[in-house]
């Protein structure tokens, strides 16, 4: 239980510093023109932010409880990597003037051909629970099954609910690519469709030397 705690305590700590360096890895940019608040580039990192914040949220519970050596280093990546993003995010909205939530989740992506999929501009937005079911998120119900489960059970219900929730990512950032405009957007949407592409293909193939059905 104390090993269990400090393990907490510690990724907590390096949670929050990720945070802090992405939170002004781009202090003092000038951008040439902030976008509005209805664009694809706030809608994107309002957005993504709340995505990650679960991702961080589920990483750090296996981190905490599994005895897979390789499944931990796959959960320190990805809460750490994914609080540094968030960081980044939220700075953007505060550089850009414009509140960290907005229009409702997903609307931004209505353009898009990610967006077609969800009924297209004409369409009624989303509920809050449906945007965050067609983002790939995990339920509260599921969140506290994977609080409960320990063993090999919880590593494949997080590995199940982790390719998920990534596989609802991606389309967000190859929307804010096609539909945005300021760089640095666009790189951080196009190295987070890389890497959680990768890290998929890294969770089946755990799935596959784990034994996990379905």
């Amino acid at each position: 239980m104390r090993r269990g705690l400090l393990i907490a305590l510690s990724l907590v700590l390096v949670i929050a510093l990720g945070f802090a360096i992405g939170r002004f890895s781009t202090f003092g940019a000038s951008p040439s023109s902030a976008p509005a608040s209805d664009s694809a580039e706030a809608g994107f990192a309002r957005d993504m932010q709340v995505h990650h914040a679960q991702a961080v949220e589920m990483a750090m519970e296996i981190y905490r409880k599994t005895d897979d050596p390789d499944l931990r280093v796959l959960a320190y990546d990805i809460a750490t990597g994914q609080a540094g993003q968030r960081g980044e995010m939220y700075d953007w909205l505060v550089q850009w003037g414009l509140p960290q939530s907005g229009a409702p989740m997903m609307a931004w992506m209505t353009e898009s051909d990610a967006g077609h999929e969800h009924g297209g501009s004409s369409a009624p937005p989303l509920t809050d629970d449906q945007a965050r079911e067609a983002m790939g998120m995990a339920t509260d119900a599921e969140i506290s099954a994977l609080a409960a489960a320990t063993g090999s059970d919880a590593d494949c219900m997080f590995l199940s609910l982790m390719i998920r929730h990534h596989e609802g990512a991606i389309p967000m950032a190859e929307a804010v690519i096609e539909l945005g405009s300021e760089p640095r957007v666009r790189e951080v949407a196009q190295s987070m469709k890389a890497t959680q592409t990768a890290e998929i293909d890294a969770m089946e193939s755990m799935q596959s030397r784990l034994g996990c059905s379905g």
